[in-house]
């Protein structure tokens, strides 16, 4: 008999499964269990504390519980989206680790039924003058355009970031989203008893196994050397298993459908089962393998790329064959669906593992580890601005900072990935707000990606509505309506009672901001255990929101500075230095505490935002976030070419003025004749005239005078 703990259950879950079975596990069953009950597939650190989030809303069709969430998108069409960490394989293998993650949320979202429309990408690295941090930037980057530019979705934003945190934890968070008529949804929870189960995609090998049980442990030698565990990834099979699902979604000859992820056939299998409650017979002797001798738990738990999990009439897989046997494709039934709870694996006959659907996937009890508010937190807090030197040099402060790793270009990236295929993408990387059309309705999605592991460090609670805020803050600005978002919750171990209080605070935090701006969390994912033996990831909650923009007329660009026009600063004068870049730029120290979350003055923001958007009173709007004003005015004066010669509104503290961070804030560019109707807009909420856009000098009174060339080549690390 096989020692519970070699499957990496603990005594009390083994104890579980043995009081549901009436009887002990055999070894197929503890290892099955073992990965479907880990942390990466089970959430049993975490999933009373998701149920904090608000789940639903007026446009969401579906939340939680499905492959992705999907929110209307208006005139019958739906958003299906979702983003999802791949962080353990990618510091294993950068490139495969990286491409798999791609692959993986594209079937995701290609499980509704839905097109795979835009994907995003979340990279978190190390000091970038390290070695290790290198190698794995270099691969996790062509990891991703690797697998997203063949299989033909488009990379259209995303967001990096740099800190010694990440060296020997890399973080790689895939976003992906797809659109799809409503009536042509596909559900994993549809399944009826006297149906066929198919597998359809590529054959089933040894890589990947035992992959989720691998993602549930923190990296060491021993986890560094389990390159078995990575998948490998073939982005061609992908685009021939996506034009085939949707050919069989058009037929209607799918039922339900699951995308087999982690743990495999036994996860995407399971969770049909109990999701649609009925049970499921599998033959796993017909299951095709591409490696010989493969035992029934291997074959259970393989994590092979490219396939999917059909429930079909049995009357239609003949049709659903040819199909698949046209995009040359495997096909194969491998069991049925029957009425109850009972959910069987059979080799040659033999039964090889018998447990109920709904113990496998819904049944692993809560962990609640012990919870302690950090001994240090408010020595985090400690930062006087008074012992803050004031730069001699503000040329050089502004160049310093917009040229440190985690605010200059990432052109090195992005180029590096096809943003067009499709043809459907409005604004690609390179912006705060990335825009896919919908062709059918003329309608724009925008998306974003945030994340200030910093804020998060220095004050959970206020860092994690301050993440959910600045997304939610961008897509106003570019006049997008939110609809809902989808996070990933990346954070080290829990078993640390301190590190645990920083993931309650972040969620309550994230919570507390979703319900009162009134964006749902409709999907999202959950990555513990990132550190090592010699250092711990900051807390890093990742979110993509998503928003609609109902006319292209509506939609406000950033970086499209005009000859001309006015400058204007809206939002707070002075935004704190409290956990900003350019104190961790000045200092070396991650220090002070953010600004509490004011729901108030954030919807304020937003609404007169999507005003300015959609009377079409600027030709550019920025929002400023990482790096203050500062970065906000570089960047745009980069992207267009163009300088501006600005004057100080108000005797204030400099630094303060241009690097403040983490309250609602943007930067608008107005025309002549726009600037009456800007000013009403923003009349009652704090704004001020900067001075006017033109020539090819950035420059601020005395305080900083820079030619646009040299920032340009300066931002971009030429």
């Amino acid at each position: 008999m096989m020692d519970y703990r070699l499957a990496g259950l603990r005594q009390e879950e083994y104890e579980e499964i043995k009081r549901v079975l009436g009887r002990e596990p055999n070894e197929n069953e503890l290892r099955i269990m073992g990965v479907m009950w880990s942390e990466h597939c089970s959430y049993k650190s975490t999933k009373h504390l998701l149920r904090n989030f608000p789940t639903t809303g007026e446009k969401v069709i579906l939340g939680p519980g499905e492959n992705a969430g999907v929110v209307d998108a208006g005139n019958g069409w739906g958003a299906a989206f979702k983003v999802e960490s791949h962080n353990h394989p990618s510091a294993v293998a950068p490139y495969q680790g990286a491409a798999t993650g791609v692959g993986g949320i594209i079937r995701d979202v290609l499980a509704l039924g839905a097109r795979p429309a835009a994907s995003m990408d979340g990279l978190f690295f190390g000091d970038p003058e390290n070695r290790r941090t290198q190698t794995l930037s270099q691969g996790i980057v062509e990891g991703v355009g690797g697998y997203g530019n063949p299989v033909g979705v488009p990379t259209v934003g995303g967001k990096t970031v740099y800190d010694s945190c990440y060296t020997d934890n890399p973080l790689v968070n895939a976003f992906n989203l797809g659109l799809v008529r409503l009536d042509q949804l596909v559900s994993s929870k549809t399944a009826r008893p006297g149906l066929r189960v198919l597998i359809l995609g590529s054959k089933t090998g040894r890589d990947g196994i035992a992959g989720a049980a691998f993602a549930s442990a923190e990296l060491s030698d021993d986890t560094k050397s389990s390159r078995p565990s990575i998948q490998i990834g073939d982005p061609f099979t992908e685009k021939l298993l996506i034009e085939a699902c949707l050919e069989l979604r058009d037929k209607k000859l799918i039922v339900s459908m699951q995308d087999m992820g982690a743990a495999g056939i036994t996860s995407s299998s399971s969770e049909i089962a109990a999701k649609s409650g009925v049970g499921m017979i599998l033959h796993f002797d017909k299951v095709p393998l591409r490696e010989e001798g493969m035992t029934p738990w291997e074959i259970a738990l393989s994590e092979s790329q490219e396939r999917m999990l059909l429930i079909v009439e049995p009357e239609d897989y003949d049709e659903v064959a040819a199909v698949a046997s046209k995009w040359g494709l495997d096909c194969t039934d491998i069991g049925e669906t029957i009425p109850g709870d009972q959910y069987t694996i059979l080799w040659n006959s033999e039964v090889v593992a018998q447990m109920p659907a709904s113990l496998i996937g819904d049944r692993c009890p809560s962990i609640h580890w012990p919870s302690k508010r950090p001994g240090d937190l408010e020595k985090r807090w400690e930062f006087d601005l008074e012992d803050l030197p004031m730069p001699e040099d503000f040329n050089k402060a502004v160049l310093d900072l917009v040229t440190s790793p985690s605010l200059r270009s990432r052109r090195w990236i992005y180029e590096q990935y096809d943003q067009m295929v499709q043809a459907n993408t409005v604004q690609g990387p390179g912006a705060p707000v990335s825009v896919i059309r919908i062709k059918e309705t003329g309608r724009l999605i925008a998306m974003t990606m945030e994340s200030d592991p910093w804020k998060c460090y220095l004050d959970p609670y206020r860092g994690g509505a301050e993440t959910v805020a600045r997304s939610i803050r961008a897509l106003a600005v570019a006049g997008a309506t939110p609809l809902g978002l989808t996070d990933c919750l990346n954070f080290p171990s829990p078993e640390k009672p301190e590190q645990y209080w920083e993931l309650e605070e972040v969620v309550h935090g994230m919570s507390d901001c979703c319900k009162n701006l009134e964006c749902p969390v409709v999907s999202g994912n959950v990555s513990l255990y990132n550190e090592s033996s010699t250092q711990r990831i900051l807390p890093t909650p990742v979110v993509g929101t998503v928003g609609v923009i109902d006319s292209p007329d509506h939609y406000l660009r950033s970086g499209t500075w005009q000859e001309g026009d006015h400058l204007f600063l809206v939002g707070a004068m002075n935004a704190p230095l409290d956990g900003s870049q350019y104190l961790l730029q000045a200092t070396g120290k991650t220090m002070g505490r953010p600004l509490p979350f004011t729901p108030e003055i954030e919807t304020d923001f937003s609404l007169r935002a999507l005003k300015t958007a959609r009377q079409q009173l600027a030709h550019s709007g920025r929002p400023i976030a990482g790096g203050g004003l500062a970065a906000a005015l570089v960047k745009e004066a980069v992207m267009t070419g163009l300088g501006a010669a600005m004057r100080m509104p108000f005797p204030t503290r400099m630094d303060v003025f241009l690097f403040g961070e983490g309250t609602p804030r943007a930067l608008y560019a107005v025309p002549s004749d726009k600037v009456v109707q800007f000013r009403l807009v923003w009349n009652g909420f704090p704004f001020v005239e900067l001075g006017q856009i033109g020539g090819n000098y950035l420059t601020l009174e005395n305080i900083f005078d820079l030619p646009v060339p040299v920032l340009t080549e300066r931002w971009e690390g030429r």
